[in-house]
């Protein structure tokens, strides 16, 4: 349910040209691998013999010690069943070598998957010794055929994919094949391969570390898998070249774990990787779907079955980030910050020269008018108009904070707005006189909503306006906005922007150059909801929203992971208890959300009934909630 995998690359100190000694070590690291509770572990190309054999790779005593380390490997795996292990080495196939990873579990070799592209320039010379999967003419072969015990089929080709836990699909690709245009792992990702190992050997030079890096990710985000590329290490011959033993681990375009060392030997990396992403990602994008309609027939690959046991990963090792809408990118957050915040000015900015308007925004001195107000702002600076084409517009209740009065009037005396100020009381008290309801009842703060919603849209008429919209994301998944009120705007441009992301924003704001003539005034506003967003529940429902949205993944999930995340911050009762809140808000608030105001996407997540998100308005969530509550 939870649909994590446990992959470790393991790097061991190779001995050039002593399989015995190697085969020691590789058996040594599947009992370790099996010890941290890993499911899959992958060793470098060639870990029995050692790349860099050179010529003795056409030696039969090399040849045949090393076939005798893979038996004794597969023979040792059977005391760990639940570890499927991929081992590179030579194997002779009717006179010609392959360099091949083969793949090996519960005491069996499962099937060999040749090389594919052999490097012949500059420092390789592969060639010399080895063909490729392209020349081989047969697909099976028995264990007698390389001098192994039994006479199983074992299947040999570039075409083989192996199904391991709960069918989960490996592929396996090694070295030089991820540096070509078309990499063997995009047709295995086509079949269904949701999981690619490398197994490599990749000597160092100045920049490769970062050029490797760069490829790894790139791959893994193109076949929306997880890539885990393993490489040779520096006890390798550095008779011309040094090999660094880097290993990487992405996901979907992301790098989960990378060795710290530049040059390295000896050690394992273990990593959790989330498979639930990748098939929640492979179910939503149809252009995905599109490429396995047109090309997987090209070069259609078949399955062999290996583990049956379950993949036993429960996600402890992979990293929730607590604030997973907030941009967790190298480089400078300022820039992150102006990115989104472009494509906010950029969209009302459309808006507004469309129809021709001046912005009006009903401003509180909260962070979401806050934002508005500054994209706003900027719409009009790209336009060329004057900071006075934006109207803002104070509406005081009795529940307004004298503080948020204040920090709103000096932030729209730095921006140098327009600015009008209307008192709602007599209107709202007339209005609640007359309909009979008491001053402090949920009815007079829903009127209160509609009557502010209903002086903006009046008096933008007056000012030649648009009402720009202050709500955000988080609001509207949990229907926090009054249907016909705060919820509706003639444009919204916090509408994809959650609470956590409209803070994080406003911090970096508050010092750019830009806006150094306000920064005294919105790091008031800062000031005055720090505490809420830190120790209030807004980081928690964001979080849910997140993944629920982005993922689809199941409450279960969601809370597990949620646990992980803010185990520092909440019980795990609490996080229950917001967690049932948000799946009944969710579901019981879609109609706000049937009918909200257009508002410009900014990231992966909308709610737009127009774009990102179609549900009906009456679909119960019953499911989602009973799971929830029985956590």
């Amino acid at each position: 349910m939870l649909d994590y995998i446990r992959i470790a690359c393991a790097v061991p100190p190779v001995a050039v040209g002593d399989p015995v000694k190697n085969t020691a070590d590789i058996c040594r690291y599947i009992a370790d691998a099996d010890r941290q509770g890993c499911d899959l572990v992958v060793f470098p190309e060639m870990a029995l013999t050692g790349y860099t054999c050179a010529d003795l790779f056409l030696q039969e005593s090399l040849l045949n010690a090393s076939c005798s380390g893979l038996q004794a490997i597969a023979d040792f795996s059977r005391d760990y069943p639940k570890v499927t292990a991929v081992v590179g080495l030579p194997i002779t196939i009717a006179g010609q070598m392959y360099n091949c990873g083969a793949v090996v579990s519960g005491g069996k070799i499962h099937g060999l998957v040749p090389k594919t592209y052999l490097p012949n320039y500059n420092e390789f010379y592969e060639r010399r010794w080895f063909s490729s999967s392209e020349d081989l003419q047969k697909c099976h072969l028995t264990a007698a055929d390389l001098g192994l015990s039994g006479n199983d089929p074992l299947p040999i080709g570039k075409d083989i994919l192996f199904r391991i836990g709960d069918g989960t699909l490996l592929g396996v690709e090694i070295c030089e094949d991820l540096w070509t245009p078309l990499p063997p792992s995009t047709m295995m990702s086509l079949n269904g391969a949701e999981v690619v190992v490398n197994l490599s050997a990749s000597n160092e030079t100045i920049g490769k570390r970062s050029y490797r890096r760069d490829l790894v990710k790139h791959q893994s985000s193109m076949c929306n898998c997880i890539y885990a590329y393993c490489s040779a290490g520096y006890t390798e011959s550095t008779q011309d070249l040094v090999f660094s033993g880097h290993s990487l681990i992405a996901e979907a375009g992301y790098v989960l774990a990378e060795n710290k060392e530049q040059i390295a030997t000896d050690y394992m990396m273990v990593y959790d990787c989330d498979l639930g992403r990748v098939r929640s990602e492979r179910k939503k994008n149809k252009s995905v779907r599109d490429a396995v309609s047109f090309y997987s027939r090209v070069e259609p690959m078949y399955a062999v079955n290996c583990s049956s046991a379950p993949l036993r990963s429960d996600g402890s090792l992979y990293v929730s980030e607590k604030y997973p809408f907030v941009p967790a990118m190298e480089g400078d957050p300022l820039q992150a910050c102006m990115s989104i915040f472009n494509i906010q000015a950029a969209g009302l900015k459309q808006r507004l020269t469309t129809v021709g308007a001046n912005a009006v925004i009903g401003v509180s001195g909260g962070l979401d008018s806050t934002l508005a107000l500054l994209a706003a702002v900027e719409a009009m600076r790209q336009l060329g108009r004057p900071a006075t084409d934006v109207h803002a517009v104070m509406l005081p209740w009795a529940d307004s904070h004298d503080r948020a009065i204040a920090n709103a009037q000096q932030l729209i005396k730095d921006l140098g707005v327009s600015c009008k100020q209307i008192d709602v009381h007599t209107t709202i008290n007339s209005h609640l006189q007359n309909i009979g309801a008491e001053p402090q009842s949920e009815v007079a703060k829903q009127s209160l909503a509609r009557e502010r919603t209903q002086i903006l849209m009046d008096y933008a008429a007056t000012v030649d306006g648009i009402v720009i919209g202050t709500g955000n994301l988080t609001e509207l998944s949990l229907g926090w906005c009054t249907y016909s009120g705060d919820h509706m705007s003639m444009y919204s441009v916090n509408a994809t922007i959650p609470r956590t992301l409209v803070y994080w924003m406003l911090n970096n704001l508050a010092i750019a150059p830009a806006y150094a003539h306000c920064a005294g005034s919105l790091e008031n506003i800062l000031a005055s909801s720090r505490q809420q967003i830190r120790s209030g529940t807004y980081p928690l429902y964001d979080f849910f929203l997140y993944h629920m949205m982005r993922y689809g993944f199941t409450p279960t999930k969601i809370y597990t992971m949620a646990c992980r995340a803010f185990d520092a911050d909440f019980d795990t009762k609490q996080i229950k208890d917001c967690l049932i809140v948000f799946y009944k808000r969710f579901f019981s608030q879609q109609f706000k959300r049937s009918c909200m105001p257009d508002g410009v996407k900014v990231g992966s997540v909308s709610l737009s009934p127009r774009g990102d998100w179609r549900m009906p308005s009456d679909a119960t969530g019953r499911i989602w909630i009973e799971e929830a509550e029985n956590l």
